[in-house]
């Protein structure tokens, strides 16, 4: 049976200090409607503007995930997301009275704890998942992070940190399916290093900061004078250094706490894709910012598994046969591209070009295994767009490429395949510029893509 998508039964309450700014924050999560998705709505400003949970929105990753659409931001949302993602909901609306999730004990826990509270709702809507079908990477060459995204039946996680520390060097930890969430990852907190406390601390950047909001590593000799001022800066009774490295404020929960936290940030930040995903993600020294990126990937990879392509019923009448269409283009053979338009769409068109072994290209694109050349894919996707953007003028014109952009070939086309070209405007016509994509299939795949602007240019009469 098809999962059905949930929401909040009743609202819950969240107060607290952001980590950085150090403001007084109030949350509160509210039920939403089917499809409607995680948002954060800014209470605290005029209009009570609205902010999607969506990886484009992505502002800054250097100290958190930080959101920001026309000018307004809400940031450190991680733990607020993987805990929406591992309750297993799909549509809630955060209230929030300033501009930073509060801290708390910084973990994922309270959050959780809030939503057993709450209660959750089943939807009369079926939830829809990203699927993983292939294998996707991204990789951050400079960080040497890396995120790897294989099939999988369920929403599973392996996470690996390495530091340059003899207290906390290698660390490994396993999410084998996101049902495990609160029991085994929202409690974990987040850690720093003492030395990068001291310079988050000497650039009054962790306004809302406390010692029990954080495991302190510390992997250097440090005095006990030192520790107490440290105390005394956050307030705080006096500290020690334990055995292992970490200041005696807190107790590990996990001997891999370290590793389940940065698993936990996985979590909230690929719930950015806005999908439930179903596979298995490998994340090697993760950060928001390669999480995030990663999030990106995956949302084009939705967007591209999303585009259907067209049925081409070749009994069909075409809407332009070959005659019809070199009335519009000035293009003869062997530079005419499209063979026929065979459906009108909202804003575009589809069209269709049978590649044949007898395409003059073919003699020397290449001897032995004749591919068509990807300048001609492109030609032909233009020649159809141009189609349609000349079929709403009045008068003659011609059609001049000014820029290609987000251009890409996924399969070759050899002879007997048959183009299947749709066309669609991404913009209204104005000043003459028309900008379209393309999306051209074979079968049910996707063989080449990519995005045009044309200038209109009116004939003169002769």
């Amino acid at each position: 049976m098809a999962d059905k998508q949930k929401t909040l039964a009743s609202s819950f309450t969240i107060s607290g200090k952001g980590l950085h700014t150090g403001v007084n924050v109030t949350m509160k999560f509210n039920p939403a409607p089917v499809n409607h998705g995680f948002k954060f709505k800014r209470t605290d400003l005029p209009g009570q503007p609205v902010i999607n949970a969506d990886c484009d929105l992505v502002f800054d990753t250097s100290r958190g995930t930080l959101l920001e659409k026309d000018g307004v931001q809400v940031g450190t949302i991680e733990h607020t997301l993987a805990a929406l993602t591992g309750m297993n909901l799909d549509n809630v609306l955060i209230e929030i009275d300033n501009e930073e999730a509060p801290i708390i004990d910084g973990s994922a826990k309270y959050f959780v704890e809030g939503i057993v509270k709450a209660g959750i709702k089943e939807q009369d809507a079926e939830r829809e998942y990203l699927v993983i079908k292939e294998k996707i990477v991204y990789r951050d060459e400079k960080t040497g992070a890396e995120l790897i995204a294989l099939p999988d039946d369920d929403f599973s996680i392996n996470t690996m940190i390495s530091f340059n520390s003899s207290v906390l060097n290698n660390q490994y930890a396993t999410l084998d399916s996101i049902s495990n969430f609160k029991d085994e990852i929202a409690s974990c907190r987040t850690f720093v290093f003492l030395h990068e406390l001291e310079f988050l601390l000497h650039n009054n950047l962790i306004k809302g900061g406390d010692l029990d909001n954080a495991i302190v590593i510390i992997d250097k000799e440090v005095s006990q004078e030192e520790l107490d001022r440290l105390a005394d800066v956050f307030n705080h009774e006096r500290v020690e250094v334990k055995s292992q490295g970490i200041l005696n404020n807190i107790e590990l929960l996990f001997d891999n706490e370290c590793a389940r936290h940065k698993l936990l940030d996985v979590v909230g930040d690929l719930t950015l894709v806005g999908m439930h995903i179903k596979g298995r993600i490998i994340a090697t020294k993760p950060g928001h910012g390669p999480n995030t990126m990663m999030a990106k990937q995956l949302k084009k990879y939705l967007n591209q598994s999303k585009i259907q392509a067209p049925v081409y019923d070749p009994s069909k009448p075409p809407v332009l046969d070959i005659n019809q269409i070199k009335e519009l283009l000035p293009h003869r053979f062997p530079f005419l591209l499209v063979d026929k338009i065979i459906e009108d769409l909202p804003d575009g068109v589809v069209g269709i070009k049978n590649v044949t072994n007898d395409e003059p290209f073919f003699q020397g694109h290449f001897p032995g295994e004749p591919v068509m050349p990807a300048v001609l894919q492109v030609e032909a996707m233009a020649q159809t767009g141009g189609l349609f953007v000349l079929r709403q003028l009045e008068g003659k014109y011609s059609t001049y490429f000014i820029r290609m952009d987000n251009v890409k070939f996924r399969k070759k086309v050899i002879p007997g395949d048959t183009l299947i070209i749709k066309t669609n405007l991404l913009s209204p016509i104005r000043r003459g510029i028309a900008h379209m994509k393309a999306v051209c299939f074979v079968g049910d795949k996707i063989v080449a893509e990519g995005e045009f602007i044309a200038q209109l240019i009116k004939q003169e009469d002769n």
